[in-house]
């Protein structure tokens, strides 16, 4: 009975976050300026969008936190981010929803949904 109780913690601490093969990892911050986006529309620091360097303006990417596993799909509609090392900026809404507003930044990986 122990040895089946201890697989399945094994088992069950794998399932955390499964990556997906086109899958991003790095860092990620979230911004929440009063100007427009490199779409051309205004920020909305409520909305649930993100700056990537070269994804299409429009696509949708989950970004998950790889400190709790909290997820959320944002839309790609901003060029950023542009310090090294960091491969997607989100709104501060997006930021919030992975709970690292105070942090500032965090440990993600994104993949296209």
């Amino acid at each position: 009975m122990k040895n089946i109780i201890a697989a399945a913690a094994v088992a069950a601490t794998m399932l955390v976050f499964v990556q997906p093969a086109s899958a991003q990892c790095g860092k990620a911050s979230w911004y929440a300026l009063k100007s427009r986006t490199a779409s051309g529309e205004m920020m909305n620091a409520s909305a649930m969008t993100a700056a990537h360097r070269s994804l299409k303006f429009g696509t949708k990417v989950r970004v998950v936190n790889k400190r709790n596993g909290k997820s959320v799909v944002v839309r790609i509609n901003d060029r950023g981010p542009f310090v090294k090392g960091r491969i997607i900026d989100v709104s501060k809404a997006a930021a919030r929803q992975l709970g690292f507003i105070s942090a500032g930044h965090t440990n993600i990986c994104i993949a296209k949904v």
